[in-house]
């Protein structure tokens, strides 16, 4: 029987294999955890207005999931950047400014947060490096996914070699945007247009954030999918920071997808 007490991620056959190498990953939801309201479950944001002694005792389960002591659970700054940053040791207070982290150090566990935008974690099993990416549009359009790809291959991966997964995400059936969104994505490549169609709203389009995204995964020359689980219809499991808009609500909570080294 599940015990909902504790964490017990989604996982990704694409990244299961990886395993046998050492790397383990989970896209963790909001069950298990202990905080209240409307952070109920599972909530890892430290930036968020949830009481802070039940966002550590999150992420520590999240860690102990994972096999490794708390401070060895290694999250950025994130600033929808195009940003990545090779991590070798547990980060300071004071945490880099960036949208992915990447390591070949095993016992570092490398954590994306997201509610809403895109969470990708990335493996080269063979060389041993990995890799965690908050991708929301802006970090998506900009580079954060080529950009955590190539710094990867400065540590010896090969991107013939690297899995992609991106984590929950929204999807475009509720991911609503106007004119000026589009036109930012077009102007930057005209084919862009094929990831919106029209909604309900005169002049507004859905946005397919999680088909760009692997779009653009695929492009750069690794294996890519999406899990395929959408934050914002999925309240039981994801936070949404959309869904939070939408209700007025004064905060929302944060999940986190995450990947380690194991010592072999």
């Amino acid at each position: 029987m599940l015990d909902r007490t504790r964490p017990e991620p989604l996982r990704s056959p694409l990244l299961d294999p990886a395993r046998e190498r050492g790397v383990r990953h989970g896209f963790f939801t909001r069950e298990g955890g202990v905080s209240r309201g409307l952070y109920r479950g599972l909530n890892v944001g430290l930036g968020s207005d949830d009481d802070r002694r039940d966002v550590i005792e999150n992420r520590g389960r999240v860690a102990a999931w994972l096999g490794v002591a708390p401070d060895h659970l290694l999250t950025v700054h994130q600033v929808h950047s195009p940003d990545a940053v090779i991590v070798d040791a547990p980060l300071p207070e004071d945490r880099p400014r960036a949208d992915a982290l990447v390591t070949n150090r095993p016992g570092l566990a490398l954590g994306a947060l997201a509610a809403d935008c895109g969470p990708v974690l990335f493996a080269d099993a063979e060389a041993r490096v990995i890799a965690a990416a908050h991708a929301g549009w802006k970090g998506a359009l900009t580079g954060v996914l080529e950009n955590t790809i190539a710094t990867m291959e400065s540590l010896g991966a090969e991107r013939q070699r690297i899995v992609a997964v991106l984590g929950p995400s929204i999807s475009q059936e509720n991911y609503e945007v106007g004119p000026e969104f589009v036109e930012r994505f077009a102007a930057a490549d005209p084919d862009n247009r094929r990831w919106f169609r029209p909604s309900g709203e005169p002049g507004h389009a859905l946005f397919d954030l999680n088909g760009y995204t692997v779009a653009r995964l695929t492009a750069a020359g690794v294996t890519a999918q999406a899990l395929g689980q959408c934050t914002y219809a999925r309240e039981d499991l994801f936070f949404s920071y959309r869904r939070t808009t939408h209700r007025g609500e004064a905060d929302y909570g944060r999940q986190i997808s995450a990947i380690v080294l194991e010592n072999i």
